[in-house]
C-alpha cells in the first residue's frame, strides 16, 4: 500500500505541475516495459514459470506404521486438521482460534471444524497477533486447553513479547501457583519460493533461547499428527511450526486414531559413520538427497538426524559422536554461534529473502553437497 500511495503521489505532482511532457514520457516508458514483459518469447515465459513451480526438494515419505491402528492417506494439512478433530472431540475445553480459521483457514487446516463443533470452539479473531496469544495466555491459565493460529510465522513478532515474557514466565514468576502449559501456539513456517518478504520467513532462532517454551517443526504428515498431539498434551506453551511447502507435497499413510510421539526426542532416520547431518523440518528431505550424493560421489557416509524439537533439543542423541554438520536456514552469524567443539553450524546468509538470491539463500541439495 505504502509503494501505490507513493507512486500516486508522484503521477499527482507530476499533472499538477503540468508537467506534461515528463507525464506522457514516463507513461511511454512505462507502456513500453509492460509490453516488453508480455511480448518475450512463449517458451521463456513456460520456462521461467515452471522454474518457479520446482521444488527444492523431493519428499521421502516414512515407511507406513501399523502401531497406531488404521491408516489413512493425508497430505500434511489434512494431519493437522486430523489432530485438531482428535483433539477438540477428546477434550472439551480445547479451543481453536485465529484469523480466518472459522471458515478452515488460509491452508485448510480447520476446514469443518466449527461445524463439527460450533462456533463456541472454533473461532475467528481480530487481525492482532498479540491480542491472539495474549488471549490465549488468559484461557490456558483458567484450565482451558487453547489452540492459537497465527496465521504466518512472519507475523509472529507482534506477539513476541506475550510469548517471551507472558507465556514462557508465568509459571517461574508465580513460583508454580499459575501456569499457561495448555496453550500451543500452531503457525505456517518457512520458504516456498515465491513468498518474499513476509511469507518466507523461519523464525524458530530467535526462541531458541527462551526457557520455558517449546518448539517444535515436523517433517511429515505422520510427524506432524504425533507431535501437535503432544504439545496440546504438553504441560508447558508450545509453538510447533508447519512447513507450509509439505501442506500438499507431503503425503503418507497416517493413523486415523489419535497417538503422541515425544518431544525433546531426535530421531536418526539414517546410520552413518563419518559425519551426522543435522537438520528438521522441510530441510530434513533435502538432507537426506545430500546424504545420498555423498555417499554415491565422495564415499562419505552420512548419519542424518532430524531434530524435530528445537528447545528442549536432544542433546544426547547430536553430540554422542564428535563431528556434526548443522544444516538449517538460520538467521545466526556462524562464527558467533554457541556449538560445540568438532560441531560446524552452516546457515543461510543473514540477509533478508528476495526472489534474485533465492537460490543462494537456500539451502538445495548442492549449497549444501558443496559444504
Amino acid at each position: 500500500m505504502a509503494v501505490v500511495a507513493v507512486a500516486a503521489g508522484r503521477l499527482l505532482r507530476l499533472r499538477a505541475a503540468g508537467a506534461e511532457g515528463r507525464w506522457h514520457r514516463w507513461r511511454g516508458d512505462a507502456v513500453a516495459r509492460v509490453a516488453r514483459s508480455f511480448l518475450q518469447p512463449a517458451s521463456a515465459r513456460k520456462d521461467a514459470a515452471q522454474a518457479r513451480q520446482v521444488a527444492h526438494f523431493t519428499f521421502q515419505p516414512d515407511p507406513e506404521s501399523h502401531e497406531y491402528g488404521q491408516t489413512q492417506k493425508m497430505n500434511l494439512f489434512q494431519s493437522i486438521t486430523s489432530a485438531l478433530d482428535n483433539s477438540l472431540a477428546k477434550d472439551p475445553t480445547a479451543v481453536i482460534f485465529g484469523e480466518d480459521v472459522a471458515f478452515g483457514g488460509v491452508f485448510r487446516c480447520t476446514v469443518g471444524l466449527r461445524d463439527k463443533y460450533g462456533k463456541d470452539r472454533v473461532f475467528n479473531t481480530p487481525l492482532c497477533e498479540q491480542g491472539i496469544v495474549g488471549f490465549g495466555i488468559g484461557l490456558a491459565v483458567t484450565g482451558a486447553t487453547a489452540i492459537a493460529e497465527i496465521q504466518f510465522a512472519d507475523y509472529i513478532f507482534p506477539a513476541f513479547d506475550q510469548i517471551v515474557n507472558e507465556a514462557a514466565k508465568y509459571r517461574y514468576r508465580s513460583g508454580d501457583l499459575f501456569n499457561c502449559g495448555s496453550l500451543t501456539i500452531r503457525a505456517p513456517w518457512g520458504c516456498v519460493g515465491h513468498g518474499a518478504l513476509y511469507h518466507s520467513q523461519s523464525p524458530e532462532a530467535f526462541f531458541a533461547h527462551c526457557p520455558g517454551i517449546k518448539v517444535v517443526i515436523p517433517r511429515s504428515p505422520f510427524q506432524a499428527k504425533g507431535l501437535l498431539l503432544s504439545c496440546i498434551e504438553d504441560k508447558n506453551p508450545c509453538i510447533f511450526f508447519e512447513p507450509k511447502i509439505l501442506y500438499r507435497a507431503a503425503v503418507e499413510q497416517v493413523p486415523v486414531e489419535p497417538y503422541n510421539i515425544p518431544l525433546s526426542q531426535a530421531e536418526v532416520i539414517q546410520e552413518g559413520s563419518d559425519v551426522t547431518l543435522v537438520a528438521w523440518g522441510t530441510q530434513v528431505h533435502v538432507i537426506r538427497e545430500v546424504a545420498s550424493m555423498a555417499q554415491e560421489k565422495l564415499g562419505v557416509s552420512c548419519e542424518v538426524i532430524d531434530l524435530k524439537t528445537i528447545i528442549p533439543w536432544d542433546v544426547d542423541t547430536v553430540c554422542k559422536v564428535c563431528i556434526a554438520v548443522i544444516l538449517r536456514v538460520f538467521p545466526w552469524n556462524v562464527t558467533s554461534s554457541p556449538v560445540r567443539e568438532g560441531i560446524s553450524l552452516y546457515c543461510g546468509f543473514s540477509c533478508l529473502l528476495n526472489f534474485i538470491h533465492l537460490a543462494f539463500y537456500l539451502y538445495i541439495l548442492h549449497n549444501c553437497y558443496y559444504v
